[in-house]
C-alpha cells in the first residue's frame, strides 16, 4: 500500500486544484478551488475554452456575475469527477462585509442549483475575518455550508466553531513560511519538521480542542509545502493536497502511522474558551503571524481575481 492509500484510511483526502483532469488518477473524495487555482488553470490550453465559453454565453453581464459563473462552471466539472463536495470561494473583496458575503454565497448556490447541483455538494469558502465568520453563521442557518479559509490562528478556529461553520481550512504551509522567514538563518529545517512544524502544531491544537469539546466543525489542513507536513497530520478529518504532493505520496511505500487521534483528544485537559468581537479582534491583533498572513492572503486572492476579470474582459 502506498502512502496515499494509507492516508485515505485515516483521513478524507481532498484535491487542492483547479486542474480537474489531474484528479481522476488520485480519486479524492472532495476538491477545493480558489481564485489563484482557477487563474492558473484557465491559462492552460485545455481549460481556456471554459473561460471563453462562459464569457460568450453571458456576454454583457457584470464582471462579478461572470466571475461567479466561471467558478461554478469549474465546480460543476469537478463534481462530475469526484463523489463528494467542491469548495467555491466568495470574492475576497467582500471579506469585511458580512451582508455582501451572504448575498454572493446565495448567488453561487443558486447558480449551482440551476446547473443541477444540490447545495449539499457545495462548500462556500469565506475568509476567516470577524465579518466572514458572522456571514458563515447566517449562511449555515440557511442551509448553506461554509468552508472557512485563510485561517491561521486558534482564535479564528474557535470563533468559526462557535458560529457552526461546516469546515475550517487552517493553512499549514503559510504558517510554516512565516516562521521560517522570521527565523532567517537560525531556522533548522530538520529540527522544525514533522510534529515540530509550527503549521502542524497549529492544526493539531485546533483538532484536539474541537474533539475535546465536541465541536462538530470539520478540520481540513491546507496549504502544504511538503509531504512531511501531511504525514504529521494523518488522522485529521480532511487534508486538501495539491496534485504534486498527491503524486509524491502515491510514489512512497513507507509506513504512515496515525498522528492525530480524536479519541485521545477527548481525554485531554483543554479549557473551553469563547470569543466575542472585541476579544477576537484583540487576540488576532496580538498574533503577528496570523494578522500578517490573513491580510496577505486576502490581498493575493483579490489580485488574482482581478487578473481573472482582466482575462474575461479580453475573451
Amino acid at each position: 500500500m502506498n502512502q496515499l492509500d494509507a492516508l485515505k484510511q485515516l483521513t478524507t483526502v481532498v484535491a487542492d486544484t483547479g486542474d480537474f483532469r489531474q484528479m481522476v488518477q488520485y480519486q479524492p473524495r472532495d476538491a477545493t478551488t480558489n481564485p489563484s487555482l482557477i487563474l492558473k488553470a484557465v491559462q492552460k490550453p485545455e481549460y481556456a475554452p471554459l473561460l471563453k465559453d462562459t464569457v460568450a454565453a453571458h456576454r454583457g453581464e457584470p464582471l462579478d456575475e461572470l466571475m461567479d459563473r466561471l467558478l461554478v462552471r469549474f465546480g460543476t466539472e469537478i463534481l462530475s469527477i469526484i463523489p463528494g463536495r467542491v469548495s467555491t470561494e466568495v470574492d475576497a473583496r467582500l471579506s469585511f462585509d458580512a451582508d455582501a458575503t451572504c448575498a454572493r454565497a446565495e448567488r453561487l448556490i443558486a447558480l449551482y442549483r440551476a446547473a443541477g447541483v444540490p447545495a449539499e455538494r457545495v462548500l462556500i469558502k469565506v475568509s476567516s475575518t470577524w465579518e466572514g465568520i458572522r456571514a458563515a453563521e447566517r449562511l449555515e442557518q440557511r442551509g448553506i455550508r461554509c468552508n472557512m479559509t485563510l485561517l491561521f490562528s486558534f482564535c479564528q478556529a474557535v470563533a468559526a466553531g462557535q458560529a457552526g461553520a461546516q469546515l475550517i481550512s487552517p493553512f499549514v504551509g503559510r504558517i510554516y513560511d512565516w516562521y521560517k522567514k522570521a527565523a532567517g538563518t537560525s531556522w533548522d529545517e530538520a529540527a522544525m519538521a514533522g510534529a515540530n512544524d509550527p503549521g502542524v502544531q497549529s492544526v493539531t491544537r485546533i483538532f484536539n480542542y474541537y474533539k475535546r469539546h465536541g465541536i462538530t466543525t470539520e478540520v481540513m489542513g491546507a496549504s502544504f509545502r511538503n509531504i512531511g507536513q501531511i504525514r504529521a497530520l494523518a488522522g485529521c478529518d480532511l487534508l486538501t493536497i495539491s496534485p504534486e504532493l498527491l503524486a509524491q505520496l502515491a510514489a512512497s511505500d513507507d509506513a504512515l502511522p496515525r498522528a492525530l487521534d480524536a479519541e485521545a483528544a477527548r481525554a485531554l485537559d483543554l479549557p473551553e474558551v469563547h470569543y466575542d468581537e472585541p476579544a477576537f479582534r484583540l487576540t488576532l491583533n496580538q498574533d503577528a503571524m496570523a494578522t500578517e498572513k490573513l491580510a496577505e492572503g486576502i490581498r493575493a486572492f483579490i489580485a488574482d481575481a482581478e487578473k481573472l476579470e482582466a482575462l474575461m474582459q479580453t475573451a
